[in-house]
């Protein structure tokens, strides 16, 4: 069983494994954060990745301690320690220890920490039949109070809007943003397909960029289709032909209803499983 956790250049038991109570991403939630995948042993878009999260990193004046290509290494390296063949990376860095205050300047020891472990993915049904989503009363953060690009560890806004899923018997909810718009669902962006285009909220509207996103994105366009990043409003999902999500434990997972509106034929639509394919090879190799 996976065991070993890596802290600032060390391998430590998980049961050992542990930061001070005054490191400020406890107390303040400041710190950063990527969820990567492991197929095969190998580490899936680690570049990406890791860029990611220094560009996190950057956009609240964290100093990572160790360069980006220390930082890849690190991530394999845990993962081999660990023998994850199949499995889940947590990359984690705090502010550090500091002072019961907001002042970054008191705080110091940034810590580095990277957990790989298994993973409990979407039960098969989920895929066979899709999901059922509704739209959370709980609107994504404002971009000028805290810009959801940034992959902090405040997760609260997500977490709100994923208890009024569960309290509703639903896995995932949709967010909008303050403009009304469709923004992304708590753990993972959306397509909707119309007439042959496939579409998705951009970058302002207050969505974390998806490193799955991204590779779905590249995906459809060597698959000759059109995609366009553009505004979407409920009704743009209510009335889709298809709709998915996408994310690192999703993957590409089908949506056939949301807010008791049927979409499409209310079955995972063609191009979904085509799309859920051809990610499923890229991630095995096939």
């Amino acid at each position: 069983m996976p065991g070993k956790v890596y802290m600032n250049g060390d391998f430590v038991a998980k049961e050992q494994a542990a930061v001070s109570v005054y490191d400020h991403g406890l107390l303040y939630g400041d710190g950063v954060f990527e969820g990567i995948r492991v197929y095969g042993g190998n580490v899936f878009l680690l570049q990406e990745h890791v860029t990611r999260l220094y560009e996190s990193a950057l956009a609240i004046r964290l100093e990572i301690p160790i360069a980006p290509e220390a930082m890849a290494r690190a991530v394999e390296e845990t993962v081999a320690a660990n023998g994850i063949e199949d499995g889940y990376v947590r990359l984690v860095v705090t502010r550090g220890s500091g002072t019961l205050g907001l002042d970054i300047r008191r705080t110091s020891d940034p810590q580095v920490i990277i957990i790989a472990d298994t993973i409990s993915l979407y039960p098969a049904e989920y895929y066979e039949q899709g999901l059922e989503l509704i739209t959370a009363s709980t609107i994504r953060n404002h971009p000028s109070a805290l810009n959801p690009r940034i992959k902090s560890l405040n997760y609260l806004n997500n977490i709100l809007a994923k208890i009024e899923a569960t309290d509703q018997g639903k896995i995932e909810a949709l967010m909008l943003n303050h403009k009304g718009e469709v923004s992304e669902c708590t753990g993972d962006n959306i397509f909707i397909l119309k007439r042959g285009v496939l579409k998705t909220p951009p970058p302002d509207a207050g969505i974390l960029e998806g490193i799955t996103r991204d590779a779905v994105i590249r995906l459809a366009a060597q698959e000759g289709m059109t995609v366009e990043q553009v505004p979407l409003v409920r009704h743009d999902v209510y009335i889709a032909d298809e709709c998915f999500l996408t994310g690192t434990a999703a993957e590409v997972i089908p949506v056939v209803k949301v807010d008791g509106r049927v979409i499409g034929d209310g079955v995972p639509g063609p191009i979904t499983r085509r799309l859920l394919e051809l990610f499923q090879q890229l991630t095995r190799g096939d």
